[in-house]
């Protein structure tokens, strides 16, 4: 039986710390349904009431245009140890980027080696705990360096280049707010 609540427990706060991967969903009311699996120690739970993911350029940008343009984010954490628990976070997003004033603030807490976009703030409305039975478990995950070694030799401004090429409009023609 699913398990809500307004906020994050103590408890849910430390699964979350344990936890190799997460996913995100995101929508506008047309267009696709975005779900993306994030990784490489990228999320942080500021508060019961505020969470956030480092998120790393890709060839999209999706969830931050449905920010933009609608708000809505789910976030699920899924046990694939022998302790099985789903975890989902609702709530608003925000998109915070380096060039916003509160930036620094948020960035300090995540790994500073790490190659980031932009970093989405998520305001929880609500969280949901549920079995997980049916989930097959995968332990010993291990992060993949794919992602840094092609930012490391593309160079910064490459990849800042990149963003701007691939990240400024979402497949569905929808604006990121890269630039704002």
């Amino acid at each position: 039986m699913a398990d809500f609540m307004d906020h994050i427990s103590d408890k849910h706060a430390a699964f979350i710390a344990e936890q190799s991967m997460f996913f995100t969903a995101s929508a506008c009311a047309t267009g696709r349904i975005n779900l993306s699996p994030k990784g490489n120690d990228s999320f942080r739970v500021f508060s019961p009431k505020l969470v956030g993911y480092l998120d790393f350029g890709g060839s999209g940008n999706e969830t931050a245009a449905h920010i933009k343009n609608d708000g809505r984010v789910t976030i699920m954490f899924n046990s694939f140890s022998r302790n099985p628990l789903i975890y989902r976070i609702y709530g608003k997003g925000r998109v915070i980027r380096p060039q916003h004033a509160d930036y620094d603030e948020y960035i300090a807490h995540f790994p500073q080696d790490a190659i980031s976009r932009q970093i989405i703030l998520v305001d929880v409305e609500s969280t949901q705990g549920s079995c997980g039975y049916g989930v097959p478990m995968a332990e010993n995950m291990v992060d993949r360096d794919t992602l840094k070694k092609w930012a490391d030799n593309k160079g910064e401004e490459k990849v800042k280049q990149y963003q701007q090429d691939n990240n400024r409009v979402s497949i569905d023609g929808f604006d990121t707010g890269l630039n704002d």
